[in-house]
């Protein structure tokens, strides 16, 4: 579904992608961890083009996303991305927020998109929320709403660049269980995020950057109890003492 051949990356002198190849396969879960500055963040917004890349490819659902002739609002309409501060649009009304996208760039009926809202609404949660507005909601049924409203474009895969990082640690859970579900039914997922518990219930397999490089990929029980490197073992070790 996702394919990096070679990707490189440059802020100035700053090498913030370092020759990365790997690949997300349809219906797979990948949780991307790593310390901060690793390139985990910058590496997931290549994806769709919220960050340029200096070389290399990249492949969504067989299109190359950095293809001059990409349509590049066409591409973003199928790749569902879940952020870090929800980016909801503040005067419109939960269900407003999640019907937008599908009827205006989808070109689907009011009513049909509303029933659909609605539906997803009650799949994340937020069945009696459609009327509310974003300052209504906690920051845990605001990232709930963010998630639905990607899902309202059905896209063939999901993005979450560190969904929970904003939030109170009590409403940490209530976002990570309706990823679970999603990765449950199937739906192709990459996470970057520093869940780690997350990660070794849902993930099916684990990349661990450092310095702009995968530097390690495994499954969960593989990275968390036999790490390979170095540098992976040291930051387990890290996270076991906090």
């Amino acid at each position: 579904m996702i394919a990096f051949r070679n990707v490189g990356k440059w802020y100035g002198d700053y090498h913030a992608l370092r020759d990365v190849s790997a690949e997300v396969g349809r219906g797979e879960v990948v949780v991307v961890c790593g310390p901060s500055g690793s390139g985990k963040s910058t590496l997931i917004r290549t994806v769709n083009r919220l960050e340029e890349i200096g070389k290399g490819s990249i492949e969504f659902d067989g299109q190359d996303v950095h293809s001059a002739r990409l349509d590049l609002n066409r591409f973003r309409s199928q790749v569902g991305f879940v952020f870090q501060s929800f980016n909801l649009f503040p005067h419109l009304s939960v269900l407003e927020n999640i019907v937008l996208a599908p009827v205006t760039v989808l070109k689907k009926k009011p009513g049909e998109a509303a029933e659909r809202a609605k539906h997803l609404l009650q799949r994340v949660g937020l069945a009696g929320k459609a009327d509310a507005y974003p300052g209504q909601l906690s920051g845990g049924q605001q990232q709930r709403v963010a998630i639905a409203r990607a899902l309202a474009m059905d896209p063939p895969a999901m993005l979450f660049d560190e969904p929970t990082s904003a939030l109170d640690p009590e409403m940490v859970g209530e976002v990570l269980q309706v990823m679970k579900s999603l990765a449950r039914d199937g739906m192709t997922m990459m996470c970057v995020t520093h869940e780690m518990n997350f990660a070794r219930e849902v993930a099916d397999r684990v990349w661990f950057m450092d310095h702009g490089a995968i530097v390690e990929t495994g499954t969960p029980d593989s990275f968390f109890n036999h790490p390979r490197s170095e540098r992976a073992r040291k930051f387990l070790l890290d996270l076991r003492s906090h």
